[in-house]
């Protein structure tokens, strides 16, 4: 199939980035939908709809981050088997993750709208944006399926090395979130439900696209053949490798949660600057993200081709590539923070508010350049419950126990809170060191890999020199 490519060939720098550009140009469109949605109800409603957007949208982020990490289970259980040649195991591995997750989707989508109220109190909505929290996030659980059949499809193309593939799908899908967007809240003023009626049409025009895509390039033919739709190895591999990252995405976005619920009981001035904060950084952290979610495709290939040292370089320049744009974003927070606020809202509170809590939150954006890559690193490589570990460590032991404290102090502010964050990432990063340096020390090989390796390594050269 057209768009399949063997990362572990060819020069490794160049590989990376030309495999990473695609990952963060449809990492920063699919950030357009939350975006698009605070940005149009910052400027065409009022402090309670973007409040209720804020806190939905967290909601909506913890549950695209734990589909993210599910199916991302699939692309390096798919990068692996596609690196060593296992094309058989391949085709079982997708069709065991579309069975696997759609139904999982539809227990996430109907586990939301059943809790909705719930929600609503434990994350201490404040009384006047309750109702329009809830009707947004009803509507936005009705696109679960979407969510998750999109981002399925997507991690089965990244682990056959086609990130191009996903960011064209989620181009024209995000051209549709915006242009509903304006209809919905710009002419027709329907506020926050609007907004989450737009990001549902486009996360469903995803997902058809993207089928329609596999069926015009033959993919269901080439990978159906006769074989049983459901294979358990392969669904205890695709979870093994996705749950502990899923596990680790919603351990952070429940630690936002956890944050929102304390910063939204300092009252709805507090509660949509951190809403609109906590966009901007999602902004910031982009190519990092992008970087190493391309690192753990490549890195899962290479431990298919046992070529793990080429993957440690890989790891290196991942860091590298991330803390170009790490600092770029800490520099612009520090020089015009009430101007990138002020974005998303007209109202002044909000803008001073926020533009404390981003100067203090900003460092996160260069310490996470390190302890992404590092994760990426762990998961593609076959170690992916670690970044679980030092996830609960942080999140537990450091962010959450540190903005109760700031928040509830003699003094509090929103300066103070946000050094929650960068604290944090910091204790996880001084354990990714150690665990790297123990369990991945240079120049190692793993067991059984010297074979492989000879195989491709003229390949390779040939790539190279070329």
């Amino acid at each position: 199939m057209a768009g399949q490519t063997r990362l572990t060939q060819g020069n490794a720098f160049w590989t990376l980035v030309r495999f990473s550009l695609p990952f963060l140009l449809s990492n920063i469109l699919q950030a357009c939908y939350g975006a698009s949605d605070l940005f149009m109800v910052g400027r065409f409603s009022n402090s309670v709809g973007v409040s209720a957007v804020a806190t939905g949208g967290q909601i909506m982020q913890t549950i695209t981050g734990l589909s993210i990490g599910l199916t991302s289970g699939g692309t390096v259980l798919i990068g692996q088997y596609y690196g060593a040649r296992r094309s058989r195991d391949v085709a079982h591995a997708i069709k065991t993750g579309v069975l696997v997750f759609g139904a999982l989707s539809l227990l996430m989508s109907g586990g939301t709208i059943a809790l909705l109220g719930p929600i609503c109190r434990w994350m201490r909505v404040p009384q006047e944006a309750v109702r329009t929290t809830k009707e947004y996030l009803f509507i936005c659980a009705c696109g679960i399926l979407f969510i998750v059949g999109y981002n399925v499809i997507s991690g089965v193309l990244r682990g056959l090395g086609d990130s191009r593939t996903p960011l064209i799908l989620i181009a024209v899908a995000c051209v549709i979130n915006v242009s509903t967007d304006l209809l919905f809240v710009g002419v027709m003023r329907l506020g926050a439900p609007g907004a989450a009626v737009s990001t549902v049409i486009a996360q469903a025009a995803s997902l058809l696209l993207a089928a329609l895509y596999l069926l015009l390039r033959g993919f269901f033919s080439r990978y159906r053949r006769h074989e049983p739709c459901f294979k358990l190895y392969a669904a205890k591999g695709i979870l093994m490798a996705g749950l502990p990252i899923a596990l680790q995405e919603g351990l952070v976005n429940v630690s936002f949660l956890i944050i929102t619920a304390i910063i939204n009981g300092m009252g709805l001035v507090a509660s949509a600057s951190v809403g609109i904060t906590e966009k901007l950084i999602a902004f910031s952290m982009l190519p990092t993200t992008a970087f190493a979610a391309a690192l753990s495709a490549m890195t899962a290939q290479h431990k298919g081709a046992g070529l793990m040292e080429r993957a440690r370089r890989c790891l290196n320049m991942a860091v590298g590539l991330s803390l170009f744009f790490g600092l770029c974003c800490f520099a612009a927070a520090q020089l015009n923070a009430p101007g990138l606020i002020g974005l998303f809202t007209k109202d002044p509170a909000v803008i001073e508010s926020g533009a404390w809590y981003l100067r203090s939150y900003s460092p996160d954006c260069v310490l996470v350049c390190f302890v992404f890559c590092m994760n990426a690193f762990f998961s593609g490589g076959g170690r992916p419950v670690f970044p679980l570990i030092h996830s609960l460590a942080a999140t537990f032991l450091v962010r959450i126990p540190l903005s109760y404290l700031f928040s509830h102090g003699a003094h509090p502010s929103m300066f103070k809170i946000g050094f929650a964050a960068p604290a944090a990432t910091l204790c996880s990063l001084v354990l990714c060191e150690w665990y790297l340096s123990r369990r991945f020390p240079s120049g190692a090989k793993p067991r059984g890999a010297a074979l492989r390796a000879g195989l491709l390594r003229a390949g390779e050269r040939s790539g190279a020199a070329g």
